[in-house]
């Protein structure tokens, strides 16, 4: 289950976290965004307690889709400790997306 959480910066929101955060770069458009919000879910489910999931949408947030290189969507960055670490564009499966995080987190 998600939670909504007001930060003043991305930035802070990616530095006062003490697991790694896994940020889902989507837009409402998206069709195939909206299969990876639910595989997310599932995921954040199986990984609760080792990460975090965020959602940045990339029509509100343009400067940041940007600043990190986004041009497909859904993609996913995971960072750690306030750095990112890996980038997945494109729908995985659960499972899939699961066995590779671990290796990550």
């Amino acid at each position: 289950m998600s939670t909504k959480k007001q930060f003043n910066s991305f930035e802070e929101m990616l530095s006062s976290s003490d697991v790694p955060v896994l940020v889902d770069f989507y837009a409402d458009w998206c069709g195939p965004c909206k299969l990876m919000s639910q595989i997310l879910e599932q995921v954040n489910a199986q990984l609760q307690g080792r990460m975090r999931v965020a959602k940045i949408d990339t029509e509100k947030y343009t400067q940041l889709a940007s600043e990190y290189g986004i041009q497909a969507l859904p993609t996913l960055i995971l960072f750690k400790q306030g750095k990112p670490v890996d980038k997945i564009e494109g729908v995985l499966q659960a499972q899939d997306l699961v066995r590779r995080l671990e290796t990550m987190i």
